[in-house]
C-alpha cells in the first residue's frame, strides 16, 4: 500500500494531448527528494486481431534541460511553419480540429486558445 501511495504522490501535474490514433501526456513527477521532472509519452493506439494495443514511447526530460529542450522546439516548429510551409495557416488547423471535436460532441463551439509557444520559466 505504501508503495501505492508514494507512486501516486509523485505524479505532479498532467496534461493530455489527443491527436488522431495518438495521445501525448505530459506528466510532472517528483523524485524522492523533492526535485522535479517531466515526463512525455506518445501513445499510440494499434489495431489487434482481439481489438486493440498501445504502443508507448517515453522521454525524462529533466529541469536543467528544460530551456534548451524548449529552445530546440520552438526552433523546429519555427523552421517548419515559417521556411517549409509558409502557405499553410497553422492556426486554422488548429480551429478546424477543435470544431471537429466541437461537432462530434453536439455542443457549442468556443474559440481555441491560441498559445503556441511553450515556455518554462
Amino acid at each position: 500500500m505504501d508503495d501505492f501511495l508514494n507512486k501516486e504522490q509523485k505524479e505532479i501535474f498532467s496534461e493530455s494531448v489527443r491527436a488522431g490514433k495518438r495521445t501525448y501526456f505530459f506528466d510532472v513527477k517528483a523524485t524522492r527528494s523533492n526535485d522535479y521532472y517531466l515526463t512525455i509519452t506518445e501513445s499510440k493506439r494499434r489495431n489487434k486481431d482481439d481489438g486493440y494495443t498501445y504502443e508507448k514511447h517515453k522521454i525524462f526530460l529533466y529541469k536543467e534541460d528544460f530551456n534548451k529542450f524548449v529552445s530546440a522546439l520552438n526552433k523546429s516548429i519555427d523552421h517548419v511553419k515559417e521556411e517549409l510551409l509558409p502557405e499553410v495557416d497553422f492556426d486554422k488547423l488548429d480551429r478546424e480540429e477543435y470544431y471537429k471535436k466541437e461537432d462530434s460532441s453536439h455542443s457549442e463551439s468556443n474559440e481555441k486558445d491560441d498559445t503556441t509557444e511553450l515556455k518554462w520559466d
